[in-house]
């Protein structure tokens, strides 16, 4: 009896032990485990209920939790959380406004009605066949590749724009014109197109800083033109890992901005060029103030002015819109973007961004070091360093926006053409048949 007694305590003792141990590494690794259970909810949300697809685990990049997360229900609320209800995280769904991670349903306003009538493409008829065309985006696609190449290639969506009339597009199994994609980081070149009109409008200058309140030190000179070209100094770490900076931000801070804020500098402004989506989202949060709009920001001031009755720009549960990466459209209304960026800001007779606006957000300023050669104010031109071209292939003034997993925006004004590719390519290179498809398309629409 006294053996059993003190084989009970032993395991009793055990038994605390292991519970105490799990406990405080729950506790510890509790952020990181958010992050991965945030974007499992907001991804669930936001293919569902903004996209209409049914899978997402297979819809955007995995995580490392992947395999072991559980997400339940669609939109109010979604949740994602780990196994025993760890690190539970909950994403709410609103019209207009999309997905956003918070605790409680976030108080975002309504947000603005968009009416269709300002955007050509909207409505416009499916564009007659051209068989060199048809051909060109059909190897966009991976027509002539194996099966497994072509899936690694992950084609979803080709949309090709000439004088602005639609020309081509084509789409792949489960998506079509009525489907919105994310567009991932070419949110930030539509953010330099939103930060241009509050320009024309007078609200805000490219050299206006004192941009947060908190800033008493050298933060201070961070300029809005800082921002735009990822020259703030501002410390930041944009590798996409379970812990970092940029999947802290975007899955863990409910004020992304405020986050931002926070971060110490690393380098003088406007010396070092680092890429970073904690400025972006640093920006809007200042134009969201600075407008009073909140949320409803881009509505009011691009999206609804060109039509685009399909985008989302999903904010954060303090209402800043998070411009770095939920950017949502259909093929068509991305096209949109681009043709408004390729007439220099002018949409149906009213000019909505500064004469030359374009012109100078592709200028590349001189920096002692920088991580992403040939970014301007958030749009990249196709000369990279030192008069070399990005692609050499294709006309020396092309620009283009450019998003994860193979979102690209491509502009060429000598041809008075806009390019719209969309996909999921984690794996493979996508430029080789994005920039083929484009040099194809010169060539066939002569």
């Amino acid at each position: 009896m006294r053996i059993l007694r003190r084989t009970v305590a032993v395991v009793a003792v055990l038994a605390l032990v292991l519970i105490v141990a799990f406990t405080g590494v729950s506790l510890w690794q509790q952020p990181i485990l958010l992050t991965g259970t945030g974007y499992a909810a907001h991804n669930a949300c936001a293919v569902t209920e903004l996209a209409g697809r049914d899978d997402p685990a297979s819809d955007l990049p995995s995580n490392p939790l992947v395999p072991y997360l559980r997400v339940d229900g669609a939109g109010d609320p979604t949740t994602g959380a780990l196994p025993g209800a760890i690190a539970t995280q909950r994403a709410w769904y609103a019209e207009g406004f999309g997905c956003t991670l918070a605790d409680e349903r976030p108080e975002l306003g309504a947000a603005s009605v968009i009416e269709p009538g300002a955007n050509p493409f909207t409505d416009a008829p499916a564009p007659d066949a051209d068989p060199a065309l048809d051909e060109a985006v059909a190897r966009a696609f991976g027509d002539d590749l194996p099966d497994d190449v072509a899936a690694a290639l992950g084609t979803r969506a080709v949309v090709i724009v000439k004088d602005g009339e639609l020309v081509a597009e084509r789409y792949a199994d489960g998506f079509d014109a009525d489907t919105p994609q994310l567009g991932w980081s070419m949110s930030k070149s539509v953010a330099n197109l939103l930060t241009g009109v509050l320009v024309e409008q007078g609200v805000v200058s490219l050299d206006d800083d004192g941009l947060r309140p908190e800033w008493t030190d050298e933060r201070a000179d961070i300029t809005i033109d800082q921002l735009l070209r990822q020259t703030s100094g501002l410390e930041w770490d944009e590798t996409y890992d379970l812990g970092t900076p940029i999947t802290r931000m975007l899955y863990l801070e409910p004020d992304m901005g405020r986050y931002v804020a926070g971060q110490p500098l690393a380098h003088e402004p406007g010396t070092v060029q680092q890429y970073s989506s904690g400025n972006t989202n640093l920006l809007c949060s200042v134009l969201a103030e600075r407008t009073g709009l909140g949320a409803d920001l881009p509505r009011q001031v691009l999206l609804g002015p060109l039509g685009l009755t399909s985008a989302v720009l999903e904010p954060d549960a303090a209402g800043t819109p998070v411009c770095s990466s939920y950017l949502w459209a259909t093929p068509r209304d991305w096209a949109a973007i681009g043709q408004f960026a390729l007439q220099g800001g002018e949409w149906n007779g009213e000019r909505m961004l500064p004469e030359g606006w374009m012109a100078q957000s592709l200028e590349v300023d001189e920096v002692e070091e920088t991580d992403d050669p040939g970014l301007g104010a958030s749009w990249r031109g196709n000369e990279v360093l030192f008069g070399e071209a990005r692609w050499p292939e294709l006309p020396e003034d092309t620009y283009y926006a450019s998003g994860h997993d193979g979102q690209k925006m491509i502009i060429v004004p000598s041809e008075q053409l806009v390019v719209v590719r969309l996909g999921f390519t984690p794996e493979a290179d996508d430029d080789p048949s994005v920039v083929a498809l484009v040099e194809e398309a010169i060539a066939a629409l002569g």
